[in-house]
């Protein structure tokens, strides 16, 4: 049901500050090109580079807040340039959907539907957890930092999002959850239908949707680039943070039968780390000619 008429802006916003995590910037700029032909106009968000040794400062309870929010705006600002009937973006952190989905909200007066495929809730408060990637949905929701929500015009309707592939959240989440009465769907229930999303696309009556795949919500003993299989990681790493459960399958089949019941207005990509591609990065770097 997805309609292809009108603008398709295709946003490349290789954000790296909001999860901390220097790869995303490669990350994004090797999804960018390993993506399909766009068909509409294409602009990139400017991002530092990051330098070897970086650190991020927390500021005020955000890590790099000043980076994140300035970035934010300037996506914004091409967003706007094109006033775009729908948005691809590929990331970078969960951060990159601030700007796409609050514009995509208002374009469509408030009615946006989201789906946010994701092992994370990403509506943690800044002082249980200081990196914005998990802040995200808490902002377009109004439950976020003040400098985050600010980039929010007119948040989403709680009714009208979904989550798809979370099976498990920390206290703190839970009670949001719980307060704004967010729908869920874990993995087991998505296993072999995608009859959970479907009813609920049906019932609240979601004619437009944005969509927001976080990679993570993959196995990562199926889909290698993850945080979670980073070389070298140690037996214990990353204590009660989830893994996803989903396979690369089940989530295609997902969208395909959401996009048949909807008009996805919107797609973002998020938090990928090709580490084999990366160490062939650094390795070319220190080699004879080719290193500055």
């Amino acid at each position: 049901m997805t309609n292809d008429a009108g603008t398709t802006l295709r946003l490349i916003m290789p954000q790296w500050q909001g999860g901390d995590e220097q790869g995303y910037f490669f990350g994004s700029r090797l999804l960018a090109w390993l993506a399909p032909e766009p068909t509409g106009p294409v602009e990139t968000v400017p991002v530092p580079e990051p330098q070897p040794g970086e650190t991020l400062v927390n500021e005020a309870g955000i890590v790099a807040r000043a980076a994140v929010k300035r970035q934010a705006q300037a996506a914004r600002a091409l967003i706007d340039k094109h006033r775009p009937d729908r948005i691809v973006t590929i990331g970078g952190d969960c951060l990159v959907d601030l700007a796409p989905m609050a514009y995509l909200n208002e374009r469509y007066g408030g009615s946006l539907g989201v789906l946010w495929v994701d092992a994370h809730p990403d509506v943690v408060p800044a002082e249980h957890y200081p990196n914005a990637h998990a802040h995200v949905l808490g902002a377009l929701l109004e439950r976020a930092d003040p400098d985050l929500t600010a980039e929010v015009r007119q948040p989403i309707q709680p009714s009208r999002v979904m989550y798809a592939g979370l099976d498990t959240w920390s206290r703190v989440e839970g009670e949001i959850i719980e307060s704004l009465d967010l729908r869920r769907a874990g993995s087991e229930a998505l296993a072999d239908s995608s009859a959970p999303v479907l009813d609920w696309i049906a019932e609240q009556e979601i004619t437009r949707l944005a969509i927001h795949f976080d990679l993570d919500v993959l196995d990562p003993a199926l889909f290698g680039p993850l945080l979670f299989n980073r070389p070298g990681l140690p037996a214990g790493a990353y204590p009660g943070v989830p893994r996803g459960r989903m396979t690369p399958e089940q989530v295609v089949r997902l969208l395909g039968d959401v996009a048949a019941a909807c008009d996805v207005v919107g797609l973002a990509l998020a938090e990928h780390l090709p580490w084999e591609a990366l160490a062939t990065r650094d390795l070319l770097r220190r080699l004879p000619l080719l290193a500055g």
